[in-house]
């Protein structure tokens, strides 16, 4: 088993970034979730609802900061804040971020086409995994959902995609196209799991030199159900995961991993169950 492709989402919702190496640190990968887009009341916006972020790249630059881009917008460049521009949110577990100021909030409420601004992680030791979602005490976390890492493998996949012209062709459908892993938006893509699913029982994992723990299932929302180029929506993979992959009222696919040590993980580096 190794680590076939790395992925990181520096503003939460956006588009992915595919890297070659990335720095592992309690709260996740580096560069990943450390900005995110909310309302004028400090609501996260997410691409379940405003599907044009999906549009939007975010790339890592120099010391932290990101260059916006989108169709038909200008590129911007967004430095970390120097100011403490305190931004309430309505996230759990973390009170506030900071403001990145008024040229990235313009940007952003252009494209979406309502009022938004950008906010900043400064610490991302200030937000915590929940116990409901595998944390422990002192355990950090991005700006994420519920897990600093999320893991999924192709062979996963490949079963899933197998449910899918299944499920088409009992209900006498079009043979769907295979879904891209990128629906998911995982962080580490493992290649090479000699069965589905075996993530599923994975407690404590090697990546290169990094241990990593099983936090919890990945339970899976509307977004995967969104093709991220055209931005239609479908009912799969939902449909699919429902007949197989479901309890408690939830579909799951992937894990969420916490790192137990810190290091750089690479494309390519083997896993191994520890």
């Amino acid at each position: 088993m190794h680590v076939s492709s790395l992925r990181i989402y520096p503003v939460k919702s956006t588009t992915g970034i595919d890297v070659c190496e990335a720095v592992v640190h309690p709260w996740g990968l580096n560069n990943d979730r450390r900005w995110m887009v909310v309302d004028p009341a400090g609501t996260t916006m997410t691409a379940r609802v405003h599907r044009e972020l999906l549009h939007v790249t975010a790339t890592p630059r120099r010391g932290g900061s990101i260059e916006l881009t989108a169709p038909r917008m200008e590129p911007l460049h967004v430095e970390v804040p120097c100011r403490d521009v305190s931004v309430p949110l309505t996230m759990s577990r973390i009170e506030s971020g900071i403001g990145a100021g008024v040229a990235a909030d313009r940007w952003l409420s252009r494209l979406l086409a309502t009022p938004v601004r950008l906010v900043w992680l400064d610490d991302p030791r200030r937000r915590t995994v929940g116990t409901s979602h595998g944390g422990r005490p002192g355990d950090a976390l991005n700006l994420a959902d519920a897990g600093p890492v999320l893991l999924t493998s192709t062979t996963s996949l490949d079963r899933l995609n197998d449910w899918l012209r299944e499920t088409a062709a009992e209900r006498v459908e079009r043979v769907p196209n295979p879904l891209p892993m990128v629906r998911f938006r995982p962080n580490i893509v493992v290649t090479g799991v000699d069965e589905p699913f075996a993530e599923d029982e994975w407690k404590l994992i090697r990546v290169g030199d990094v241990e990593l723990r099983f936090a919890e299932h990945c339970d899976r929302c509307v977004l995967t159900t969104i093709d991220p180029q055209t931005l239609a929506s479908g009912k799969e993979p939902t449909r699919s995961l429902a007949l197989h992959r479901q309890w408690d009222h939830e579909v799951f696919f992937g894990v969420r991993l916490i790192p137990v040590t810190t290091g750089v993980i690479r494309v390519g580096d083997p896993l191994v169950l520890r």
